[in-house]
């Protein structure tokens, strides 16, 4: 029972940080993000809703099987600050792009965020080579979501 609650938490975690994202997101696509010039491989914005819930799922799953390993062990401890801070980056960028519609800090931030989320798969891999590869998803959408944002950065 003490890891199924601990599953919740760390998915409902992860949830929150993408519920809190698109409280700021979620009023800027029908105004700003409609108005502004995106790459022309740029997808419809109906898909990021989905990508992100599957992509918080799988961090929260991933962060869970770290957790599990014990909070006494150093390694257990530093990968989770790892996890927290692109968790935190992960909240900043929304608020940086969709927010204050400042793409270019945000691109600034997304680069951040993907140093910590390969640093994370990094110190997760270790302890739980599932955790890591969980995170795989969510490292390759981060690559694609910077593209987007260098064009959005250049064409505005």
């Amino acid at each position: 029972m003490k890891k199924i609650i601990r599953l919740i938490t760390a998915v409902a975690v992860c949830q929150l940080v993408g519920l809190a994202g698109s409280l700021v997101t979620t009023p800027a696509i029908k105004s700003w993000y409609s108005t502004i010039k995106k790459a022309p491989f740029n997808p419809p914005s109906w898909i990021f809703a989905p990508v992100w819930t599957l992509l918080f799922i799988l961090m929260g799953i991933a962060v869970f099987l770290i957790w599990n390993k014990g909070l006494k062990k150093k390694k257990v401890i530093v990968a989770l600050y790892y996890f927290t801070v692109q968790l935190i980056l992960n909240f900043l960028w929304s608020f940086l792009f969709f927010g204050l519609h400042l793409p270019l800090l945000a691109l600034i931030n997304v680069a951040f965020l993907w140093i910590f989320i390969f640093l994370t798969i990094k110190k997760f891999l270790p302890l739980s080579k599932l955790a890591g590869y969980l995170l795989f998803p969510y490292l390759l959408w981060v690559s694609f979501a910077s593209i987007l944002n260098f064009f959005v950065w250049r064409l505005n």
